[in-house]
C-alpha cells in the first residue's frame, strides 16, 4: 500500500499523472519555442512533472536503480525550474534558464515513457527485451534529438517571446 492505495491504484495514478505531464508539456513548450506562453497549460505541465518526481519515490524502495537516479536528477532540475519560474519570474536570463530546465523535464519524462513503453508493450518488450538493442536506442536517440531541437527553439524564442505572467 502506498498512500493508501493498492500498488496497482497507485501505478495507474503516477502513470496518468505522466501522461499529463508530458502531454502538457509537449503542448506548452512547442508553443513557447514558437513565442507564445500557454501559462495555464505550461503550469499543469510543471505542476504534474513535480508530482510523478515526487510519487515515484514513494514507490517500495529496493536499492538504487535507475529510476532512482532519473528521480533524483528530476528533482534537482525542477527545483531550478521553480526558482526560474517563480523566484525570477523567468525574466532575463532566468527565461533561458526556465526554458533548458522545462526541456529537460519534459526530456525525462518522455525518457521514462519509452523506457516504460519497452518493458511494459509486449509488441515493444519482443523488439528490444533487454532495452540495449537498437529499436530501443533508435527511440531513445529520436526522443533525445526532439528534445534538443525543443531546447534550442525555445531558447532562441525566449528572447522575442511574450511577458510571461506566471
Amino acid at each position: 500500500m502506498v498512500l493508501g492505495l493498492s500498488l496497482a491504484t497507485f501505478t495507474q495514478l503516477h502513470t496518468i499523472i505522466s501522461l499529463i505531464a508530458i502531454a502538457t508539456g509537449l503542448i506548452a513548450l512547442i508553443a513557447f519555442a514558437r513565442g507564445s506562453w500557454l501559462g495555464g497549460i505550461m503550469q499543469v505541465f510543471v505542476w504534474t512533472t513535480v508530482a510523478t518526481t515526487a510519487t515515484g519515490f514513494l514507490f517500495p524502495f529496493n536499492g538504487f536503480t535507475p529510476a532512482i537516479g532519473t528521480g533524483i536528477v528530476s528533482s534537482v532540475v525542477l527545483v531550478v525550474l521553480l526558482f526560474a519560474l517563480y523566484q525570477s519570474k523567468a525574466q532575463g536570463g532566468a527565461r533561458t534558464v526556465f526554458a533548458v530546465t522545462a526541456t529537460i523535464s519534459l526530456y525525462l519524462n518522455l525518457f521514462v515513457l519509452v523506457v516504460q513503453s519497452f518493458l511494459k508493450i509486449p509488441a515493444l518488450h519482443a523488439l528490444a527485451p533487454l532495452g540495449k538493442e537498437p529499436p530501443f536506442m533508435a527511440a531513445q536517440g529520436v526522443v533525445l534529438l526532439a528534445a534538443i531541437a525543443l531546447g534550442y527553439f525555445s531558447v532562441k524564442a525566449r528572447r522575442r517571446g511574450p511577458v510571461l505572467a506566471v
